[in-house]
């Protein structure tokens, strides 16, 4: 079959790198872009640090108008896909419109995963996931509020460090017995909390919501041990659900999140998913559905190479990171490593700057880095080699870890 038009649904990471590594890669044929919010193509990790703290020179763009065009980009904006017709190769706009296509990309990435409880109150409660969302935040958290951040994960440890940096009193209430629990070792959590409750954040670990209720303009909120917060704005992020409605209508195959194969393609052969919409097989092990900017960008590296018929990017280990109280943590990896080892020293403060290595069978399997970026390039090169674990060289921080990657 020819290829003369490729559709991207979803204006995000995935979609605007699936434009970068089609025309890197030769493809001259016409390319359209769908995306349902106004903006042009941006990243959203700086949506809860940078847009929040220096809203004025946060960048948060990923192509230009002026990139689009020099690309040959059709962009749609404020006009997200309503429904897809496979057989046909047809995309319905919200407005009524269709686009064909020969190949298309579902990039729709996910939506807050919702708290009823707190939905209802309809005043002071706010998630994360867009630009308008944390435009949003930065009225709320203004000095001297009482902030409480519901969920301990990356992105509420992200908005608790940030309001935290606006002045606000913050409290995070997370129901597990540690933070990040799901992406990190409980020594990474430990030290973590210790950070934040340093800084006068009030971490509850084990803690959750019996009710809540909007008196005035408070949020008051009975907790299941019994104690009552009031606040001036509750923030929760419990993590996302893929956007999976228009994949559903078309009859692809859904577990959760739109199910792919090795190449990033779906149980119909013309269309593929990437991003944080897409869980690929892997054979007799549930699909694994991976949340990170570096993940979306190399599906859609696979996507584009594919539907190309070129060789594929390397496979590499997952990588992701997060900034949050001054700190820099970047992760590669298997984070559900059998055991962790401490390169370095993690007692000493603010700057604190050490490494934590997963070792699974004896083989470093993972690596996390605590305000070292430069020995995370060596480690995400162990990780990937699977290098066996000497702890007489790899611990020995005398030792060179670029020699010994």
């Amino acid at each position: 079959m020819s290829l003369s038009h490729i559709v991207i649904i979803g204006a995000g990471q995935a979609g605007a790198s699936a434009i970068l590594e089609l025309r890197a890669h030769g493809y001259e044929g016409k390319l359209t872009l769908v995306g349902d919010e106004p903006h042009l193509p941006y990243e959203r990790p700086p949506l809860s640090k940078e847009v929040i703290l220096t809203p004025d020179s946060a960048r948060v763009e990923i192509l230009s108008a002026e990139k689009l065009a020099a690309l040959k980009v059709t962009l749609i904006t404020g006009n997200g896909a309503e429904r897809l017709d496979p057989e046909a190769r047809l995309v319905e706009l919200e407005n009524g419109d269709t686009l064909g296509y020969d190949k298309l990309l579902l990039a729709t990435g996910g939506a807050p995963r919702r708290l009823p409880m707190l939905d209802s109150l309809a005043q002071q409660v706010y998630t994360l996931r867009n630009l308008e969302d944390a435009r949003k935040l930065i009225t709320v958290f203004t000095a001297e509020k009482s902030i409480v951040l519901v969920g301990g994960g990356v992105i509420g440890l992200e908005l608790a460090s940030s309001a935290s940096a606006r002045g606000c009193r913050v409290t995070v209430l997370e129901q597990e017995p540690m933070v990040m629990k799901r992406c990190a070792p409980a020594a990474l959590g430990e030290y973590l909390v210790g950070r934040h409750r340093a800084q006068g954040i009030d971490v509850r670990l084990s803690t959750g919501i019996h009710s809540a209720e909007l008196q005035g303009e408070e949020v008051h909120l009975l907790l299941e041990d019994g104690q009552t917060l009031v606040a001036d704005a509750v923030v929760y992020g419990i993590g996302i659900v893929p956007n999976v409605r228009l994949a559903i209508t078309a009859g692809l195959e859904v577990d959760g999140a739109i199910l792919v194969d090795e190449h990033c393609r779906s149980s119909h052969p013309d269309i593929y998913a990437a991003g944080d919409v897409a869980a690929r097989r892997n054979g007799a092990d549930r699909p694994r559905r991976i949340e990170s900017w570096e993940n979306a960008n190399h599906q859609a590296a696979i996507f584009a190479r594919h539907v190309l018929g070129q060789e594929p990017p390397p496979a590499r280990a997952p990588w992701f990171w997060t900034d949050q109280l001054g700190i820099n943590i970047q992760f590669v990896g298997d984070m559900a490593a059998a055991q962790w080892h401490l390169r370095g020293d993690m007692a000493s403060g603010t700057d604190s700057a050490f490494t934590l290595i997963g070792v699974s069978n004896g083989t470093l399997v993972a690596g996390i880095t605590v305000n070292q970026p430069r020995e995370m390039r060596n480690l995400r090169k162990m990780v990937d080699k699977r290098v066996c674990f000497q702890p007489e060289q790899h611990l020995d921080v005398t030792r060179d870890l670029r020699k010994l990657a």
